[in-house]
């Protein structure tokens, strides 16, 4: 019988690719960043030059350290005006913010905002036991001091000139000697613009302190109602150099 020759099997290893690990993954991080960044510029390209600033502004300035001008994030270059067409806005702000003040409830009646010719007008408006400056003083009460300090937080920010008024009633001052309603009315404007300034609003931007005495009474039907000792702190119209409105835009918020 013939012998048989032996059968080799040769069986051919193949080699598989090596593993990639997550370089797949960086690229594609890299290629998402890259179009989230077109995006943000396409977004800005069709913005309000107020926006472009004030993003321009963070990132000169991340951190708000820079001066407080332009919007709540610090540094953007240039305030934000209020105009006629935004006022109301800066109505709708303010009244936001004083609605988080605990004592709110407290004086929500003796508080009024009205859009005026000259501007905003807030008026603080007095009680027979004295509801934001102590009775016969140009002393401010805590809630005289509370409102004020709230409300210059909303208006730091603003380039807006500021008018304070003082205002009595008919009721005679009681006290000796040449003290009357004049001075009592100017000193309790004068208060508010030391509070105001020492709170942080720039020194300049109060441009006129007015006392009234009971000259420009709000219920002249009853003079020695005690609404018409009040404190009136007007945010004037702003306008462009050339008389024109400046640009509506977002307003800057405290924070």
């Amino acid at each position: 019988m013939a012998e048989l020759s032996p059968i080799i099997i040769k069986r051919k290893k193949i080699a598989h690719g090596s593993h990639h690990g997550g370089a797949w993954k960086v690229a594609y991080a890299d290629f998402v960043t890259a179009m989230m960044a077109l995006f943000i510029v396409l977004w800005l390209m069709n913005s309000s030059d107020q926006v472009k600033k004030a993003v321009g502004g963070y990132f000169k300035d991340p951190r708000g350290t820079g001066k407080l001008v332009g919007s709540a994030m610090a540094g953007s270059g240039e305030n934000l005006s209020v105009t006629k067409d935004n006022m109301k806005l800066l109505k709708e702000q303010i009244e936001s913010a004083i609605k988080t003040m605990p004592k709110f409830e407290k004086f929500k009646d003796n508080l009024e905002m009205t859009i005026t010719g000259e501007g905003l007008r807030l008026d603080l408006l007095e009680t027979d036991d004295g509801m934001f400056f102590v009775s016969g003083s140009p002393e401010p009460t805590e809630s005289g001091k509370e409102l004020l300090t709230k409300l210059d937080e909303e208006l730091v920010n603003l380039p807006n000139a500021i008018v304070i008024e003082g205002h009595t009633d008919s009721k005679p001052f009681t006290k000796k000697g040449a003290y009357s309603n004049w001075e009592l009315s100017a000193d309790r404007a004068n208060a508010a613009r030391r509070l105001m300034e020492e709170s942080g609003l720039p020194t300049g931007r109060i441009k006129q302190v007015r006392g009234f005495a009971d000259q420009n009474l709000r219920d002249p039907k009853v003079p020695e109602s005690p609404k018409n000792r009040r404190i009136s702190v007007i945010i004037r119209y702003q306008e462009n150099t050339n008389g024109s409105k400046a640009p509506v835009g977002e307003l800057p918020r405290s924070h």
